[in-house]
């Protein structure tokens, strides 16, 4: 798919990730791009700034997006691409709180099950669609020191596999992004963590990856392609995995 004159919807994209892939979509020839974010000042400007236009809400509020893709369909036109990319981490393990669990839930995972939910019915009924969901490398392999962003990401790396498949013969493409360390405001308190053993990386590579990745309607997306060799080691012998991940551990949480 060729971004060029296609409705883009882009969530998360007040900063980071987020932001470069707007600003990217709008460079290649968007019709419009839709800036969602919490933060509604940094959605408008990056909005401001490219041309496109910006919403407010809350990516775990089922009925916020609802209303969201309601206003953009009837205002703006059919959406061609939605890239659900908000995120959010916390550290911790199996001691981490209900409350922060469930957070981290509905933003890292909920929040690509709504949009499929309003979004694929649409899509199929018009001939197909692109979905991109942001995960993380972490959803491959594993996070040091943070169990809930591990267990979501790799359930947002699952549900993007499902809908890959399930839809795939009703015109519906799925691509997830899956980086190592990203130079965004979530690296920014510890630029030298696990995440970044194989270099930081700036948005704009990630937006790179990513319109090579849509133009070839590619499904899984890795900047740091180190992480294709990882997943073949994990997968070739996970006791030794296992024991590398272990290593890790004990050198970062030192």
């Amino acid at each position: 798919m060729q971004v060029k004159d296609k409705v883009v919807v882009v969530t998360g994209a007040a900063s980071g990730i987020g932001k470069a892939l707007a600003e990217r979509f709008a460079a290649e020839g968007a019709r419009r791009v839709v800036c969602v974010d919490l933060d509604r000042a940094g959605a408008e400007r990056v909005a401001t700034a490219i041309g496109g236009l910006a919403a407010a809400i809350d990516v775990a509020d089922e009925r916020s997006l609802i209303s969201l893709i309601d206003e953009i369909e009837g205002n703006v036109g059919p959406i061609d691409l939605f890239c659900s990319n908000a995120g959010i981490g916390f550290e911790g393990g199996a001691e981490t709180s209900n409350d922060k669990w469930d957070k981290i839930w509905a933003v890292n995972v909920m929040a690509h099950v709504f949009a499929a939910r309003h979004l694929v019915p649409r899509m199929v009924a018009r001939g197909g669609g692109y979905l991109l969901n942001t995960a993380s490398a972490a959803g491959l392999l594993s996070q040091v020191g943070s169990a809930s962003y591990a267990v979501t990401k790799h359930a947002a790396v699952g549900l993007a596999e499902w809908l890959a498949f399930s839809h795939a013969d009703q015109g519906i493409k799925v691509s997830v992004l899956c980086p190592q360390a990203v130079r965004t405001a979530m690296t920014a308190d510890n630029p030298d963590g696990v995440a970044s053993i194989d270099g930081m990386i700036e948005p704009e590579d990630v937006a790179e990856a990513c319109v090579q990745a849509i133009a070839a309607e590619q499904f899984l997306i890795l900047p740091h392609p180190q992480v294709r060799d990882y997943l073949r080691n994990k997968a070739d012998n996970y006791e030794r995995w296992i024991g590398g991940m272990r290593k890790l551990n004990r050198r970062f949480k030192s």
